[in-house]
């Protein structure tokens, strides 16, 4: 099993390097800037030119023009890139395969689908999986079995498991790649090593690309279906931007009474328990207080007993450059309606508090950045713009457009007010919207009209 370990692991790698010179080549070829007819038309001369070096390269050439055909009778001659190949994987199968050539073909097979995907010509990656993983497989055989012999097994039983791995390892589905290629093959003796270098080459390959072939270009685009679109959006949220920054505490050693009384002032349902640092000792709660009240003599409680007493110690937490998606994760299993926000140093500092409402804004807040194209986090960029960016400022006191509407200022129309913070919310713009001093004003439009946008925007007005 260990050979067929060391063949997941190459089959890993060799899974992750199509998923990027695909990916590689789909942005290259998206960036075109000629006749798009022009596109699956170099994209062909590229394939074509590849298959005019691969007839060149040493005992290719000479090869019979058996080992050529690919199970098309009328067609003779065509380069083992070209076509699905599955008669040349039956040869693989059988070891009738010099190494070198299958050596080639891993590298040779994945830039023929590139050539051919990435240029917009019409094609798919589940075959030329399998032929890649058949071609790997029976490579790493030859060189096992002729390295032990008595240990190795043949060339065939390699190129098998090659399919499924390097299926396994650009679609992500280990299960689907050991239950297609076990029903090929229709032997039970080669599940244990299907599963030992499937499982292996998805583990590794997710590791080394989050991404599968499938779902690399929508990620690109900001869709995710393993979290979700909704989760994307929390995600490019952080705690800090949307928590109540100056929350009603109540100090550790405040009597009960006070506590009842700062119940009764802010109709709050729960405050966050400090001392005198404002370092968090907890949390306490309307529902803590009443339990104690409904067990003791509620005028001996309220003056004897203290914050400490009652409150909750150790509460969960969040920090303030978390996501909010992992505020929500700690929230909903446990029915928490608010969660304390402390700074990461060692006291633990209350800095904030989180709520269910605010994680609503936060919503509100991702949904325009997802608009914008700026979500956080890697590689969640929506689209590409050549020519275009966005532009974000603040307004100082003084500032020309403070106290006018948006639609009395001379905006060229290469340039859009997508979006305005405002004490901590974010509003969408309207042409009767009124800016006010401290705004956060956010542009989108041509790079070389942005600059001129912004400096009118902020030119103090004289005298």
């Amino acid at each position: 099993l260990l050979f067929y370990l060391l063949l997941g692991l190459a089959s890993a790698l060799v899974g992750v390097m199509f998923i990027q010179m695909l990916a590689w080549l789909e942005d290259t070829f998206d960036d075109w800037r000629f006749p798009l007819a022009l596109k699956p038309a170099v994209g062909a001369l590229l394939l074509g030119l590849l298959g005019v070096l691969y007839l060149q390269l040493p005992g290719v050439g000479f090869s019979t023009t058996t080992e050529y055909q690919l199970g098309m009778p009328l067609i003779e001659n065509i380069p083992h890139v070209f076509g699905a190949g599955f008669t040349f994987i039956e040869q693989a199968l059988q070891g009738k395969v010099d190494v070198l050539l299958l050596a080639l073909l891993v590298f040779f097979k994945p830039l023929a689908t590139t050539f051919t995907l990435g240029s917009g010509n019409s094609g798919g990656v589940f075959a030329p999986s399998l032929f890649i993983g058949a071609m790997l497989g029976g490579a790493m055989g030859t060189v096992f079995y002729a390295w032990q012999p008595d240990i190795a097994g043949p060339q065939g039983a390699y190129a098998l498991v090659g399919m499924a791995a390097v299926f396994a390892a650009t679609a992500r589905a280990p299960l689907t790649a050991m239950l297609i290629v076990f029903e090929m093959s229709n032997d039970y003796s080669m599940i244990l090593p299907l599963m030992v270098a499937a499982v292996t080459a998805s583990y590794l390959a997710q590791a080394l690309c989050p991404e599968s072939i499938y779902t690399i270009k929508l990620t690109r685009r900001g869709i995710r279906f393993a979290q979700g679109r909704d989760m994307d959006i929390m995600q490019s949220v952080q705690v800090g931007e949307v928590m109540n920054a100056d929350p009603v505490t109540v100090n550790e050693d405040e009597s009960l009474a006070e506590l009842y009384r700062k119940f009764q002032e802010t109709n709050l349902l729960g405050f966050p328990v400090v001392d005198r640092d404002n370092v968090l000792k907890g949390i306490v709660t309307l529902q803590d207080m009443e339990k104690i009240l409904s067990h003791e003599t509620i005028a001996v409680t309220l003056q004897t007993l203290r914050v400490h007493d009652v409150a909750v110690a150790d509460p969960i937490t969040v920090y303030p450059d978390e996501p909010i998606w992992t505020a929500i994760q700690k929230m909903a299993p446990r029915d928490l309606a608010r969660l304390p926000v402390v700074s990461r140093d060692d006291k633990g500092t209350l800095i904030g508090l989180i709520s269910r409402s605010d994680i609503l804004r936060a919503y509100d807040v991702g949904i325009v950045r997802k608009q914008r194209g700026q979500l956080l986090g890697d590689d969640t960029v929506l689209r590409k713009e050549k020519y275009n960016d966005f532009m974000e400022f603040r307004l100082k006191p003084g500032s020309r457009a403070i106290h006018q509407k948006l639609k009395d200022l001379p905006l060229p129309r290469s340039v859009n007010v997508v979006s305005l913070e405002r004490a901590g919310k974010i509003l969408i713009p309207k042409g009767d919207t009124t800016f006010e001093d401290g705004d956060i004003v956010t542009l989108f439009g041509r790079r070389d009209s942005l600059v001129k946008v912004r400096e009118d925007f902020m030119k103090e007005v004289s005298g």
